[in-house]
């Protein structure tokens, strides 16, 4: 199945504890159904101090499932992706508003 959301787009969170939240995708997890949002899911997790960092309470971004996830389009409301094609070439596009996601 064709990636309907991937590393870099600008996302809202539809339900859960950041439910409203915008933020943009650092990495997909296709084969789990789940991506990292920047800032998004925060967990705190404890670290033991190495030389190479610091240790203690490490606030870390958690995976978000993707059906929890819709594509902001340009007026800043969530949006569907459909895929086209234009040009001989498939595209995602906003179901909303019809306009191409990535050119």
């Amino acid at each position: 199945m064709a990636a309907k959301l991937k590393t870099g787009d600008t996302v809202v969170v539809l339900a859960g504890k950041d439910k409203g939240r915008e933020g943009t995708i650092q990495s997909v997890d296709p084969k789990s159904g789940k991506a990292v949002v920047e800032g998004l899911n925060m967990a705190v997790r404890h670290q033991k101090q190495s030389q190479m960092s610091q240790g203690g309470r490490i606030a870390k971004p958690m995976p978000i499932d993707l059906s929890n996830l819709a594509i902001v389009d340009k007026n800043g409301k969530p949006a569907r992706v459909g895929f086209r094609e234009e040009d001989g070439k498939k595209v995602r596009y906003a179901k909303t508003t019809g306009d191409v996601i990535d050119a």
